[in-house]
């Protein structure tokens, strides 16, 4: 195969900010594009980001709205399959109307060639997509196939346009409003990181190729206790917080420019948070429940939110940490109708299939079958730690007491009810087992000071049997 470098002649500053050549030299490092031929569809080829080796295509804006012919799917199968030949990430950037009209049935069968090389590149190389302007049809689907969705504030992502809707439906709706970033970041769950421009989503992009080709190494030597650590949650157990601050404290700082934490659907499902950050210098994912939100329930879109991303970490053998502080499931019509069974299986079976290392930190409760799901060691969590304070049991002690002792509470005078309830409550704590009897089973491996945590999880992770999962990464 041809190469050939981009040079001089071509300034990433000047002419159609749409070309590809001048958005592929703007994501890669400078002077590291290295195109394979030929040069009159997509424009595709090998490239440097951070000092790590990846393959890059990019679609043309500039011709037909980058509509995807026979040659130009064909360019972005050979850039897919040079990919997994090579073991190296792939970044595509999308500005697409999809399969050119044209063409015909051709243009959709070399899209669907796409899909097929993008499916058997899935859980064997890291796959991002930055969608940079409409990604529309068919050219929708391919990002979506993808393990990660970078989207400009320009981006729009749709099946159908507006057109069409409006016709079709009779709904009034704009592009934006149909497929930009509110709708796929907040909405649909599309999108995993909203950028506010080509060149944040270029930043953000840059900081994934990181996590997935720099992982780095646990350098426990860096990682200090921190006593002030258990005062970011509330002094009250019944006290709503928003699990963001304990997560930037247990994680390391900014570094080399990169925020300490990149969360990955931040706006959607908001009740859980996942997302990439580094831990004594290694990149690890990071699962917490978000006390703000719902109370920090699990409920369908947030089980199916937390599944996909544990995949992800799984595919690409990326340690993980899950914060736990979890009431149950989110209980109702909504909820069951919804699929809050098939989608919390997913939660399951994702754990159940994980070979990464992963720890469990509970620091303040962890009921039920949300227990179980949030990496237990039933599911066969590398290391379940938990806090001094933590409540691990079937449900809370003051559900318990209402459910066990309903009618011992319903004969005593109502002067006692309260003291009686109180009494009960303290019982039940201390017979039910929790965190005691977690310990005594093998289910818990140490009940640790909350100021201990981040050398804690650090050694678990780091002492753990490193490992990948032999799967791809179904987009759930």
């Amino acid at each position: 195969m041809t190469t050939a470098e981009l040079g001089d002649a071509v300034d990433p500053g000047t002419g159609d900010p749409r070309a590809p050549l001048t958005r592929l030299a703007r994501l890669a490092d400078p002077g590291s594009l290295r195109l394979f031929g030929p040069h009159d569809a997509v424009k595709a080829g090998h490239a440097r980001i951070g000092g790590s080796p990846v393959v890059l295509f990019c679609t043309d804006a500039t011709r037909a709205g980058g509509s995807l012919g026979a040659e130009e799917s064909r360019q972005i199968v050979t850039a897919i399959d040079l990919a997994v030949r090579d073991r190296l990430p792939v970044i595509g950037l999308w500005h697409s109307g999809g399969a050119r009209l044209t063409e015909g049935i051709q243009s959709m069968d070399g899209v669907g060639r796409i899909f097929a090389a993008i499916i058997r590149a899935s859980g064997r190389v890291p796959q991002i997509s930055v969608v940079l302007g409409p990604a529309a049809g068919a050219a929708a689907y391919g990002p979506a196939l993808t393990d990660v969705v970078v989207m400009a504030d320009g981006g729009r992502m749709f099946v159908t346009g507006p057109d069409v809707v409006r016709s079709v439906t009779g709904e009034q709706i704009d592009m934006e409003g149909l497929g930009g970033v509110e709708a796929h970041g907040r909405k649909s769950g599309v999108v995993h990181v909203s950028a506010g421009s080509e060149t944040e989503a270029y930043a953000a992009t840059r900081h994934l190729v990181g996590v997935f080709s720099r992982p780095g190494w646990f350098d426990l030597s860096s990682v200090t206790d921190d006593e002030g650590l258990v005062d970011v949650l509330p002094a009250s157990a019944r006290r709503a917080y928003d699990v963001h601050p304990l997560i930037a404290r247990l994680l390391d700082g900014p570094a080399d420019g990169e925020p300490a934490f990149l969360e990955l659907q931040p706006r959607w499902a908001r009740n859980i948070v996942v997302g990439f950050g580094r831990l004594a210098g290694r990149a690890i994912g990071v699962v917490a429940n978000n006390p703000l939100h719902r109370g920090g329930c699990l409920d369908s879109l947030s089980a199916e939110k937390a599944a996909r991303f544990v995949r992800t970490c799984d595919a690409f053998g990326t340690p993980l940490l899950v914060l736990v502080d979890v009431p149950g499931y989110l209980p109702g019509l909504n909820q069951e109708w919804g699929g809050v069974i098939r989608r919390g299986a997913k939660l399951l079976y994702a754990f159940g299939e994980a070979v990464v290392p992963r720890v469990t930190l509970v620091v303040r409760k962890s009921y039920g079958g949300a227990y179980i799901a949030m990496n237990s060691r039933s599911l066969g969590a590398t290391t379940v730690l938990t806090w001094p304070d933590a409540e691990v049991d079937v449900m809370g002690p003051e559900a318990a007491v209402g459910i066990l002792h309903r009618r011992a509470l319903a004969a005593a005078p109502e002067a006692d009810r309260d003291r009686l309830r109180r009494e009960l409550v303290t019982e039940h704590r201390r017979i039910s087992g929790g965190t005691r009897r977690g310990l005594g089973l093998g289910m818990i491996d140490e009940v640790i000071d909350p100021a201990a945590s981040r050398r804690r999880i650090a050694e678990a992770l780091a002492t753990a049997t490193a490992g990948r999962g032999s799967h791809g990464n179904i987009p759930l």
